[in-house]
């Protein structure tokens, strides 16, 4: 791939490092878009996003530290030399993200679920360009495959699954979902804060499906530290939307049962009736030879 975009002698530019740009341009735009639906003022929710996204990012690293420690130790140097030795658990970034959103909103007094679902659809829309400045730069490298959608990489051997624009193409998608759930959060279709559940559980299917054709993984006690986050995420929120539709599963369900009698009664019938007629014409023929 191209881990280097431009190299102007004087200085590099790198492909991740467009990407990460890209990400957070777009992002911080869909976000004001989204602001500017509300009653919220501009500076103040950006104040909330630029604290949340400097929570997030320490969060993360310290994470990512702890579960290469061995690689860091107390070596201070090395912790906050993210160039020199990069590294970021994501799922340590969405629990700094939150814990700092839920103080500042705390510190604001503003309830956490009024503002909390104008900020998913641009996480997922980061995540989204992020991913795809991951398979551009090669800094995710899918496993070996003989399928027809693969890539080479430069210093790895055989063709590698294209793991990263998978994940990139469903962050796409889930962007748009999450979109349109805001728009029914505020027509109060649902409850406010719904789409925090939607990309955690979102976050945990994707990583969950991908993560056994992924190359490197984060490991925690001899086990795949992002899939085991993945299948708690998944398995809690999966249950908690059973829960929370279940009025409306249970009348699909009921409505389902009720066609089905309807169907089962109506072929009764049919098969009924045309006994009788079969009978009738049997009758008349004997009468008539009689």
């Amino acid at each position: 791939m191209l881990p280097v975009l431009l190299d102007l002698k004087f200085i590099k530019i790198y492909t991740m490092g467009v990407f990460v740009v890209l990400a957070f341009f777009w992002s911080s735009f869909l976000l004001w878009k989204l602001i500017r639906l509300s009653s919220f003022k501009e500076e103040d929710m950006f104040d909330a996003f630029f604290n949340s996204l400097l929570g997030g990012l320490l969060f993360g690293r310290l994470i990512y530290v702890f579960l290469h420690f061995s690689e860091f130790g107390f070596n201070i140097l090395k912790i906050v030399l993210v160039n020199g030795y990069p590294g970021f658990s994501l799922y340590g970034m969405y629990a700094g993200i939150i814990i700092s959103l839920l103080l500042w909103t705390y510190v604001k007094k503003i309830k956490f679920t009024e503002i909390i679902d104008y900020f998913v659809p641009p996480a997922f829309l980061a995540l989204a360009i992020g991913k795809l400045g991951s398979f551009f730069s090669g800094l995710e490298v899918g496993t070996k495959t003989k399928f027809i959608l693969s890539v080479k990489y430069a210093n790895m051997d055989g063709m590698r699954n294209i793991t990263p624009l998978y994940e990139s193409i469903l962050f796409f998608i889930l962007t748009l979902i999450a979109y349109r759930l805001l728009f029914e959060i505020r027509k109060e279709r649902l409850k406010k804060g719904f789409t925090l559940y939607f990309l955690l559980w979102g976050q945990g299917l994707i990583y969950f499906l991908f993560d056994n054709i992924k190359q490197y993984h984060l490991y925690f006690i001899n086990y795949s530290f992002n899939k085991m986050i993945s299948i708690i995420l998944l398995l809690t929120f999966s249950f908690y939307f059973v829960y929370y539709f279940r009025g409306l599963i249970l009348g699909r369900v009921k409505d389902f049962k009720n066609l089905t009698i309807q169907y089962v009664k109506r072929s009764f019938k049919s098969i009924h009736s045309k006994a009788k007629k079969k009978d009738r014409r049997g009758a008349k023929k004997n009468n008539s030879s009689n």
